[in-house]
């Protein structure tokens, strides 16, 4: 009777292992008539969103000092630009500010160097401009312009719709060109990226020229927004 048990609960495991053998194989058998494929969609915008960063550098031999006359310049910058801050369209925050040693040959410091900016932000290209003209305690550093975030998201979506028509489309024609009849979707990814900022060139000796009441010359210009669309169908 013991051997009987045996016997039936070996056969009972060999038959359990058998039936993951066959399903393993079956989960790892290839995928037939399937077929990858990507497709994009552009758009292009023109740049709504101005970013501009004053800098102003102090040095000295005694390291408070420095740090104390960064400070002013920077008070008095927010103070002029605070005047002219409206969310969205102007938007105001410090930058970098730091204060590192100067050394000599012999590895001794001998003095002290220190940097403060201020960032102006928005989509208020004029206002922006103006304000930086009026700062005189700074003077332009840097100058970029780029996407708003409603802006991004209202041209992704287009170049989204773009891209999965054309994806749609392109496994259409393909299915047919195979000899199929149509497809099904199996899997896709969806990335979007666009040409990221554009700095036009300005030296800051012109910069440091600008009357109080000068605006600031900027010009925008245009950005491609792409959204790749990639994945694989089932033809059928």
């Amino acid at each position: 009777m013991k051997k009987t048990i045996t016997l039936i609960a070996a056969c009972a495991a060999w038959a359990g292992m058998a039936g993951a053998a066959m399903a393993q194989n079956a989960v790892m058998a290839p995928p037939q008539n399937v077929l990858q494929l990507s497709a994009n969609g552009t758009v292009e915008v023109q740049q709504d969103l101005l970013s501009m960063t004053l800098v102003t550098t102090r040095d000295g031999t005694d390291a408070g000092s420095v740090q104390t006359q960064l400070k002013a310049a920077l008070d008095a910058a927010l103070t002029e630009a605070r005047k002219n801050a409206q969310a969205g369209q102007l938007d105001v925050r410090t930058g970098n500010f730091s204060l590192s040693p100067r050394y000599t040959r012999e590895g001794k410091i001998n003095g002290w160097q220190g940097t403060a900016e201020l960032v102006l932000e928005g989509r208020d290209f004029p206002r922006i401009a103006q304000t930086a003209g009026r700062i005189t305690t700074l003077t332009v550093g840097n100058v970029g312009f780029g996407l708003s975030r409603e802006q991004r998201a209202k041209t992704e979506a287009e170049a989204q719709t773009l891209a999965i028509d054309a994806f749609k489309q392109k496994a259409t024609e393909l299915s047919k060109n195979f000899g199929f009849a149509g497809y099904t979707l199996r899997e896709v990814t969806v990335n979007a990226n666009d040409g990221g900022p554009i700095r036009p060139r300005m030296m800051a000796a012109a910069a440091k020229s600008f009357s109080a009441d000068a605006q600031v010359p900027i010009e925008a210009g245009k950005t491609s927004v792409v959204v790749n669309v990639s994945g694989s169908v089932q033809l059928k």
